[in-house]
């Protein structure tokens, strides 16, 4: 009876961990000017390459480029890797600019103005940001013996997505202005016989919350 209620218990928290497994996300935008885009003009995601802990990973401006050319109002989303093969050398990873101060400069650079008018490319958003854990708790044991096995207890992990873009009008050279996404979520594993993850994801939260602000802003709708 004991171990019946025990296992009651556990489920009700898993019923608990299910309602709370989600992100909350907050979207922040300054302006600096206007935006408009005209038919077939194009938009390109970079993400801060460098080698240390602060890089931007392929797979969120991915998500990013997924989301934007989905919808009721698709963008034309140049992909990451076919803009840095036609701008070589200057992306290259050990050349590429690691800031939007130097991204400017770089296309005030003779030649670098006139690919960008070939391609029609009318916007770059520069991505910074990564996710993080910043907190994590409880205890998991799982037992493997001759009539079988099974786990019990829970964990949770919280993770932070933070990610800023600077959008950059490349017909007027100017910087248009920052979006910033900020996505919070705990992920929780509760072990019942099976151990069942029930994660928040805040990377993805962060994502389409960044995606969504970026169509309104160079749309302006």
């Amino acid at each position: 009876m004991a171990h019946k209620l025990k296992a009651y218990r556990l489920c009700l928290l898993v019923i608990v961990f299910i309602v709370a497994g989600c992100a909350s996300s907050r979207v922040e935008e300054f302006r600096a000017t206007e935006t408009g885009m005209a038919s077939g003009e194009g938009l390109v995601l970079l993400g801060r390459a460098s080698f240390s802990d602060n890089e931007t990973k392929e797979s969120f401006t991915d998500c990013m480029a997924d989301s934007l050319k989905g919808g009721d109002r698709p963008l034309r989303v140049v992909p990451q890797k076919m803009f840095r093969d036609n701008f070589y050398p200057w992306f290259e990873p050990r050349v590429e600019p690691t800031s939007s101060e130097e991204l400017k400069k770089l296309f005030m650079e003779p030649g670098v103005k006139d690919l960008i008018a070939s391609s029609n490319i009318r916007y770059i958003a520069w991505i910074e940001g990564d996710t993080v854990r910043v907190d994590d708790g409880g205890t998991m044991s799982c037992t493997i013996g001759p009539w079988g096995g099974g786990c019990l207890g829970f964990s949770y992990w919280e993770e932070d997505a933070s990610y800023k873009a600077t959008i950059w009008d490349l017909e007027k050279m100017i910087s248009a202005g920052q979006i910033s996404s900020d996505s919070r979520g705990t992920s929780y594993i509760a072990g019942v016989i099976l151990p069942i993850p029930i994660l928040a994801r805040p990377g993805n939260a962060a994502c389409n919350a960044l995606a969504d602000q970026l169509r309104q802003f160079l749309t302006g709708s």
